[in-house]
């Protein structure tokens, strides 16, 4: 199979999975105006591989399937390109940073059958399938209310040193880098948020002085800068929130939160789920370093010991083997058109929840209807 590439960045880690020649799978041709990052592609992927400035260049490439790994306010235009060239397309997550650029996809999805792949690996990690394998066999009973607690230690060098501080371009990080949780919440939950409200501010970023200058440009990290203050050459123009906390009303009636900080002293996400007969709750989130635990029984008092534990065992890869997993299911997908546990439609819908809660943090929080699947998209193939 013949792989595309439009972006040579963060995520260049996903396209470099695919890359398998002794099996099949290789990367042929990228676009990417970067000449730094044209060159490590060719570094990585051979001197006989193709490279562009203009992603237009690469329709002519007789491609299998492109990886749309550029900036998030880019998504749009490039996924609608390759898709209405019935090209297939893994889109990196969020799906786009507004609900109507979402739509857009979508229908260019539907028009042409293309497929289309959102690559919402939380989905893949080992934590939260274990704890969807137990909602779903009914050890909590009927989830009734959830929450995530998200602390982001590399808040400032992640997002605050690039174009994810400026709204123009990222909408906000309760969007941008909430998506992952906001799904993940949809996901164990089984519903998709109706209405929310939320609050949120530029605490502590906004008063850093270290300030990039013109033309400059600085790699994300992820390592923390301690306190989060002293952070250094911050992107000139930061206007999006460090700390959001939003709540949600799904279509099954379920209630759930999300709060999210990005000058936390440590960096790991907190999910809670409780139904009808019980409580599963995660301690860590990385393998090898995560607990979940689920509690049944009453009592009335704290045990640290849940009726039920499980250890996440430790695992090779990015992201803990979920970028490999969701790689072989996207090739799965596009080989033999076999299901997949993430979907487009959820993509849309957590953007969907992101936005109407951006939406609603800067009108004061205020309730927002999240807004439903467009008619003409809810019996598509998508979901």
């Amino acid at each position: 199979m013949r792989f595309g590439v439009v972006g040579w960045g963060l995520r260049a880690s996903i396209a470099k999975i695919a890359h398998q020649p002794e099996r099949g799978p290789e990367l042929v041709a990228l676009a990417e105006p970067n000449v730094g990052a044209q060159a490590a592609f060719r570094e990585f992927a051979g001197e006989s591989t193709r490279v562009f400035s203009d992603v237009h260049d690469l329709l002519a490439e007789k491609l299998d399937a492109v990886f749309v790994l550029s900036p998030d306010y880019l998504h749009e235009e490039h996924a609608c390109l390759f898709l209405n060239a019935g090209i297939p397309v893994f889109l990196e997550k969020p799906m786009a940073i507004s609900v109507e650029s979402c739509d857009r996809i979508l229908m260019a999805a539907d028009h042409t059958g293309a497929k289309l792949y959102v690559g919402h690996n939380m989905r893949h990690f080992d934590m939260v399938r274990k704890m969807k394998e137990w909602i779903a066999q009914g050890l909590i009973g009927e989830p009734k209310t959830a929450w995530c607690r998200h602390f982001i230690s590399y808040g400032g060098e992640a997002y605050f040193r690039d174009w994810h501080a400026d709204r123009r371009l990222s909408n906000g990080l309760l969007l941008q880098k909430g998506s992952h949780d906001i799904d993940i919440l949809h996901w164990l939950c089984d519903g998709y948020s109706t209405r929310v409200t939320a609050m949120g501010q530029l605490a502590v970023y906004g008063q850093v002085q270290d300030r990039q200058g013109e033309g400059e440009r600085h790699a994300i990290q992820f390592e923390g800068t301690w306190p989060p203050r002293s952070l250094k050459n911050a992107f000139p123009v930061i206007d999006v929130e460090d700390v959001s906390l939003m709540q949600m009303e799904l279509d099954n009636g379920v209630l759930a939160s999300y709060h999210q900080c990005h000058f936390a002293p440590d960096a790991w996400r907190n999910y809670t789920v409780i139904g009808t007969e019980g409580r599963i709750e995660n301690f860590g989130d990385q393998p090898g370093n995560c607990t979940i635990k689920l509690w049944d029984h009453g009592r009335y008092r704290y045990e640290e010991r849940g009726d039920l534990e499980y250890r996440v065992a430790e695992k090779k890869g990015t992201h803990g083997g979920s970028d490999e997993s969701m790689f072989e299911e996207f090739l799965g997908f596009l080989r033999e058109g076999l299901e997949t546990s993430n979907s487009p439609i959820a993509a849309r819908m957590a953007v969907a929840a992101g936005a109407a809660g951006t939406e609603s943090v800067r009108s004061g929080g205020a309730v927002v209807e999240v807004p439903p699947l467009p008619t003409m998209l809810s019996k598509v193939g998508l979901a």
